[in-house]
């Protein structure tokens, strides 16, 4: 393997989590991203241009781009719904979807949505003849980028969704994570991954988080609160229009344990206390919107000539190391998208300054909690 530890940098070189030396539990996956479940990719465009553009388009396909017409088990889970993420009245009706995710700023969702229609017209044009009902989900960039400039078009969703890729993910102000803030710093893009052994069988659990939400003084990495010891230099303390919290975060989950709708809804909600442990108590100013999705079990949800379909499924009894994974790839998602960012400036000069990792390493050593 040549470049950077995945487990320790991201493939553009940018410090992870674990290469602050941050401790977590669990064990990782070979990326430790969302991409280790097999047939996930992940693609970006992103779009920082002159003073006023931050965003972007993060695309995510569950069954890779050549799988789109084949739907997957899948659950959502609104811990608040001051957000929005289309699809989620058919997946709540038939626990599952077709297709890829877009990802992007709060008022081009209805674009993304249109995009990914358009990239299945080009790619699957017998899946769009037939229906789709596409996921496309959003987070307030509008501190950092001209959110009401329409600069996020079809074609830039449609790019997204081209550059897909396996492999190692690129975090921080990255594709629809671009202009994003979490816990009043610099936030984005993020994601994880958990090995889940059972039945003599190693199953994997991915996160990729769009985060976006979090009050500074709320903010706790390893275990220890660490709010009031960073709360200096933070200009978006001061900007009325987006009260402290505010923001959203979007989370997807994916697996390829052998689950039905109902299962994936459960690894859905424990998303929530992953975010918990990194110290948010979820904001009514924060849509905080969660997908799972199952890529076990293909072709059960296929339409076809047959009658009766099976669908292989874990018994619930067997779901609690799944729960935790997804608690623990989410806490850490959440942190990589802090520890990968740097500075940056947008619309009207305002600012978002990078979580300080050298403070960060030095109260978490004088804590004890760095490996």
């Amino acid at each position: 393997m040549t470049g950077p530890d995945p487990h320790l940098a991201t493939p553009a070189g940018r410090p992870r989590a674990r290469g602050l030396g941050l401790p977590f539990g669990g064990r990782p996956g070979r990326w430790n991203a969302i991409t280790d479940v097999p047939g996930v990719t992940v693609g970006y465009v992103t779009m920082i241009e002159a003073e006023r553009v931050r965003t972007g388009v993060t695309g995510i396909h569950p069954r890779g781009p050549a799988g789109t017409g084949d739907p997957v088990a899948a659950g959502f889970h609104a811990q608040n719904g001051n957000g929005e993420m289309t699809g989620v009245s058919w997946i709540t009706e038939s626990g599952t979807f077709t297709g890829p995710v877009a990802i992007t700023n709060t008022n081009a969702v209805g674009v993304a949505h249109a995009g990914i229609v358009a990239w299945t017209v080009r790619h699957h044009p017998e899946v769009a003849d037939a229906w789709l009902l596409p996921v496309a989900a959003e987070t307030w960039d509008g501190y950092l980028n001209d959110i009401n400039g329409h600069h996020v078009t079809e074609d830039i969703v449609v790019a997204a969704l081209e550059a897909a890729r396996a492999g190692p993910v690129e975090e921080g102000s990255v594709g629809g994570g671009t202009g994003m803030n979490c816990y009043q710093f610099k936030g984005g893009s993020g994601t994880a991954s958990r090995i889940v052994a059972r039945a003599g069988t190693g199953y994997t659990v991915g996160v990729f988080v769009q985060a976006n939400f979090g009050a500074r003084r709320e903010l706790v990495l390893a275990g220890v609160p660490l709010g009031d010891a960073l709360a200096a230099d933070n200009p978006i303390a001061a900007f009325r229009a987006a009260p402290p919290g505010a923001g959203s975060v979007i989370a997807v989950v994916a697996t390829d344990a052998p689950l039905f709708p109902h299962q994936c809804q459960a690894l859905a909600r424990r998303v929530t206390a992953g975010l918990a442990r990194t110290g948010t108590s979820g904001s009514h100013f924060s849509g905080d919107l969660f997908l799972a999705f199952s890529t076990a079990n293909p072709g059960a949800f296929r339409p076809g000539p047959a009658e009766l379909r099976q669908l292989g499924f874990l018994p619930w009894e067997s779901l609690d190391p799944f729960f935790e994974a997804v608690v623990q790839a989410t806490e850490e998602a959440v942190v990589n998208a802090l520890v990968a960012n740097a500075d940056m400036t947008g619309r009207d000069g305002h600012r978002s300054p990078a979580l300080p990792r050298d403070r960060v390493v030095a109260l978490l050593s004088a804590a004890g909690r760095l490996r």
